[in-house]
C-alpha cells in the first residue's frame, strides 16, 4: 500500500507544477504583448502631444462624477475627450456625452479591465485632437487594471472616503502603480469614521512617491488642485 501511494502522488505533484509553470508563461506572454501595444499607443499619443490619463478605482468611488465636473470646469479652455470602460451598459458614456465631450464606450463583458488593444481601437474611433487631454475611465476594479499599461502618461487612482482607510495596504499593487491619489468625497467626512491621516500614511508606505490630493467631485472642494496637476503634466509634454 505504501508503494502504491508513493507512485500515485508523484505524478500528481509533477502535473501540478507543470500547470503552474504554463500559467505563469501564459500570463507573461499576455503582459508582454500588451506592453508592446501600449508602447505603440504611447508613441501615437506623444506624436500628437496628447496627455492620456488612466483613471482607476473601485466601483462607486466617483470616477464618472469627477470627469463630469472636470469637463464642465475645464472644457472651455482645455480640449478633453474620454474613453469609458465598463463591463456593460452605455450609462457612463451617456453621462459624459451630456457634458458635450466626445466619448467612446468600451464594454469588456466578463473582462475586469481595459487593455492596450482595446485602447488602440478606441483611439482610432475617437481620434482625439492634437494638444488635447484624454481621460480613460477604466473598469471599476482595484486589482487587474494596475497590471495593464494602456499607453497613458500616468495612472490616477480615485479612492472614496466611504471605502475605508486601509485600502492601500489591502491593494498595494494598485497604489504602487499610480502617480496620483485623489481622495474623493471629502464632503462626507463629517458623517464617517474615516482617518484621513492614516489612509495617507498607508498610501505613502506602499508608494513613497505618490502625490495625494483631497477632493470632492460633488461639491468642488479641492478640485482646483486636481486641475492644476493636469495642466502642469500637460505643459511638461509640450
Amino acid at each position: 500500500m505504501h508503494g502504491h501511494t508513493h507512485v500515485h502522488d508523484h505524478p500528481h505533484d509533477h502535473d501540478h507544477r507543470g500547470e503552474h509553470v504554463t500559467s505563469i508563461t501564459l500570463e507573461q506572454d499576455i503582459l508582454a504583448k500588451n506592453q508592446l501595444l501600449a508602447e505603440r499607443n504611447r508613441g501615437w499619443l506623444a506624436g500628437r502631444s496628447i496627455l492620456a490619463l488612466n483613471l482607476m478605482s473601485s466601483p462607486g468611488a466617483g470616477k464618472t462624477t469627477l470627469l463630469e465636473r472636470t469637463i464642465h470646469d475645464l472644457g472651455a479652455t482645455l480640449p478633453l475627450t474620454v474613453i469609458e470602460g465598463d463591463q456593460a451598459t452605455l450609462n457612463d458614456a451617456e453621462r459624459i456625452r451630456a457634458t458635450g465631450a466626445r466619448v467612446v464606450q468600451i464594454n469588456t463583458g466578463t473582462g475586469c479591465h481595459l487593455d492596450a488593444e482595446m485602447a488602440s481601437r478606441a483611439l482610432t474611433q475617437l481620434d482625439p485632437p492634437m494638444h488635447s487631454v484624454l481621460m480613460i475611465e477604466n473598469v471599476g476594479n482595484l486589482v487587474c487594471p494596475a497590471l495593464f499599461d494602456l499607453g497613458e502618461r500616468a495612472k490616477v487612482l480615485i479612492l472614496s472616503v466611504t471605502e475605508g482607510e486601509d485600502k492601500p495596504i489591502k491593494y498595494p499593487h494598485m497604489f504602487r502603480a499610480c502617480s496620483l491619489l485623489l481622495l474623493n468625497k471629502i464632503d462626507l467626512l463629517p458623517y464617517l469614521r474615516f482617518d484621513v491621516g492614516r489612509c495617507m500614511d498607508y498610501a505613502r508606505r506602499v508608494n513613497p512617491q505618490i502625490e495625494i490630493l483631497q477632493v470632492s467631485a460633488q461639491s468642488g472642494e479641492g478640485m482646483e488642485a486636481w486641475y492644476g496637476w493636469v495642466r502642469a503634466l500637460r505643459a511638461l509634454g509640450r
